[in-house]
């Protein structure tokens, strides 16, 4: 009895433990910082918005600064300690499964490692996504700032016409960009922010030809239109290449998911017989081989199908 309530308390601590730790405690501690700067009597101070690009990037100097920059590319309303909350919590569990399965720690330490990466691959994904979606529509944007600008208004005006009128994930992003600046960031900082922020050569692009405009003059209007005629191209000319590496792209993943199918299907159908694999030495060997081998054989495929243009 007294063994299974210490096993139930250390399981408790283990998980309730680091989520207090790095989800619970930062948020308290946000949230008293943004009450202290809402206080009347507290002198106002540069917020994040205001702050210059080369002090942004100091600031996020830290050792998960790349939790943050994909985070933000994702769009998600995550903070980086709930992302390594779930990245520990997935590999727990991963971890205990594989040892109630095998019960080799070995085994079970890497499945854990394993599984504390699959929160991070998920977010990158949708981060990847997100700026696929983003180039698709940025074309989009500079037309409307090109349009904003031949109509008489200010290069911000086109921005915020922009947040206003397009929507996600342009829209949101020209909002932060309007935003920096309109609350004191100069123009050229807010920009190189979000060219670092959307790490694509379109923004980059963009970037260049409005700094460009400004210090050496010129038609901005026209840059503009000419740069989204670009952009359109490119962006065809991606399409095409997805479309002739889609049949790479679909073996890839046949041949990927094939054997962890085959091997689910086989612990339903056969359990007995399965079960060798998680008992056997030999069985175990043979599982840790193929785990090998399957890992390299995703990783050459992925080579062979992403073509850079």
């Amino acid at each position: 009895m007294i063994i299974v309530v210490m096993t139930f308390v250390s399981v408790v601590v283990l998980i309730v433990g680091p989520y207090v730790l790095l989800v619970m405690r930062p948020e308290a501690s946000a949230q008293r910082a943004l009450q202290k700067r809402m206080r009347p009597a507290d002198p106002i101070k540069k917020s994040r918005l205001t702050l210059p690009a080369s002090e942004l990037r100091e600031r996020n100097a830290t050792p998960f600064k790349a939790f943050r920059r994909v985070i933000d590319q994702s769009g998600l309303r995550l903070t980086v300690p709930t992302l390594i909350f779930m990245c520990w919590m997935t590999g727990f569990v991963l971890g205990m499964i594989m040892w109630v399965l095998t019960q080799r720690a070995a085994i079970a330490a890497g499945a854990g490692a394993v599984g504390m990466t699959l929160p991070y691959l998920w977010v990158r994904r949708v981060a990847a996504n997100r700026l696929w979606k983003f180039e698709e529509q940025f074309p989009e944007a500079i037309d409307l700032v090109a349009r904003a600008l031949r109509a008489g208004h200010a290069f911000p005006t086109g921005l915020s016409m922009v947040a206003d009128e397009i929507g996600e994930p342009v829209g949101p992003e020209f909002k932060l960009l309007y935003d920096r600046q309109n609350y004191g960031m100069a123009l050229p900082d807010a920009l190189r922010a979000f060219a670092d922020r959307i790490p694509i050569l379109d923004a980059r692009f963009f970037v260049t030809a409005v700094l460009t405009q400004r210090e050496a003059g010129g038609n901005l209007s026209g840059i503009l239109d000419n740069l989204a005629s670009v952009i359109r191209e490119r962006f065809k000319v991606k399409r095409q290449v997805r479309v002739i590496s889609a049949h790479g792209r679909m073996t890839a993943a046949v041949l990927s998911g094939l054997p962890p199918f085959v091997g689910v299907a086989q612990m339903v159908i056969a359990p007995d017989k399965f079960k060798v694999l998680f008992t056997d030495p030999l069985g175990i060997n043979l599982l840790i081989g193929a785990l090998v081998l399957q890992v390299v054989g995703m990783l050459a495929i992925r080579k062979i199908v992403d073509i850079r243009y």
